[in-house]
């Protein structure tokens, strides 16, 4: 009963009529299992968020130290707290010097409603740009600045003001203007197919904002905490953003985001009004401590070192006449193919025999890859056979 289908389906809220239906009892390293004992590598980090593998043992002996003193004691913002402390002093020491403040949320879309507030509070301006095919989250706000029409359609009228550009298009810089409050783009956009913006354009966006007094909100939800094969992914490009979003593999398998500015512009949400910005479970311990961990394991592996090596033997080893192209950066990745049929066929057999990739929302001609940094040669050789298996049978 436990592992009921009727109840997973009719007690619990759906989000399509296809769910993946595995049931998982439990997860460890880079494979999830059933309890009939079926184990499955997991190819997709449950969509970017166990970068470090399952239960990793560092991070699950810091959730046990935490769970010993305290879980929540307060809203954000009023308790002196050691693992929120601990957390931002890190990040702080990770970031750039403007980067030096943090504000934990419970989500990446959350961080992303918040990062707007705070470009509108600071600047005193409206407009938000964003891009087309972008993806920043299914909140209000986040859909509002997402690009994405036919996920938007149904829950009109959204926010006002809100103008698109063409990623990686630099003629289209010039919308961005004195009325602009904030620009703000995926590092690299994800859900679109990963696609991945040249330093020049990147550097000329960071520009185009000092020019024009407009914020650069760079959303690393999915691209962050070495994804890419640098601990975060702006670092590829020479710029820094005003404001830096993060959640998804931040919390090493629990709820945790974070918008990331300088104390100077966070300064803002705190007056007129007070509580600019506010949230009950934000900073949460428990939840901190697994991020703090998270970041100790990735640093002290010296995980973001191995990406690209791992990242280029998948690439070597899925080669296959079917596909229509490839798109990489680190250990993320896209394939396309000739239609959604194809990649449907591909996903499912793949998963039938023990791997789990998954397609795109926006680009559905494509499948994902984006394993745990932690996966092996080994694990790497095993997974790229069975996905060229399903390849040739799609």
């Amino acid at each position: 009963m436990e592992f009921s289908q009727e109840v997973f389906l009719h007690s619990l809220a759906q989000t399509s009529p296809y769910p993946f239906l595995i049931p998982v009892e439990k997860a460890e390293g880079v494979y999830l299992y059933t309890p009939d004992g079926k184990s499955y590598l997991d190819m997709i980090s449950g969509i970017g968020v166990s970068a470090i593998g399952h239960r990793h043992p560092h991070v699950i002996q810091a959730i046990k130290n935490q769970l010993d003193k305290h879980l929540h004691v307060m809203v954000y913002g009023e308790y002196i707290q050691a693992t929120p402390n601990l957390l931002a002093k890190k990040l702080a020491s990770l970031l750039p010097a403007s980067l030096n403040c943090s504000y934990f949320v419970n989500s990446g879309t959350e961080a992303n409603e918040a990062a707007l507030k705070l470009a509108k509070r600071y600047t005193g301006r409206t407009e938000i740009v964003s891009c087309k095919k972008s993806y920043h989250g299914s909140t209000h706000g986040s859909l509002s600045v997402s690009g994405n029409e036919i996920k938007k359609q149904a829950y009109r009228p959204l926010l006002p003001d809100v103008t698109f550009i063409e990623f990686n298009n630099l003629v289209d810089l010039k919308k961005i203007t004195s009325r602009t409050a904030c620009v703000i783009m995926e590092t690299i956009q994800g859900d679109a197919g990963v696609r991945i913006p040249t330093k020049e354009y990147l550097q000329a966006v960071r520009k185009r904002c000092d020019e024009t007094g407009a914020l650069l909100i760079l959303d690393e939800i999915q691209c962050g905490m070495g994804r890419t094969g640098k601990l975060f992914a702006f670092e590829h490009f020479g710029i820094v953003p005003d404001i830096l979003t993060i959640a998804k593999a931040f919390g090493g398998g629990l709820p945790i985001g974070a918008f990331i500015s300088s104390e100077e512009k966070m300064k803002t949400l705190t007056h007129d009004p007070i509580l600019g910005h506010i949230t009950t479970f934000g900073g949460n311990p428990v939840c901190c401590a697994s991020a703090l961990a998270t970041l100790e394991v990735i640093e002290k592996e010296n995980l973001v070192s191995t990406v690209e090596s791992k990242g280029k033997l998948i690439e070597d080893l899925l080669r296959h006449p079917k596909i229509k192209a490839m798109r990489r950066i680190g250990l993320l990745f896209a394939f396309d193919f000739e239609n959604e049929a194809i990649v449907n066929n591909i996903v499912q057999h793949a998963k039938e025999n023990g791997v789990i990739c998954y397609w795109f929302l926006s680009h559905p001609n494509s499948f994902r890859i984006a394993p745990p940094l932690t996966i092996t040669e080994e694990e790497i050789r095993k997974a790229c056979t069975i996905i060229l298996e399903a390849i040739d049978k799609s």
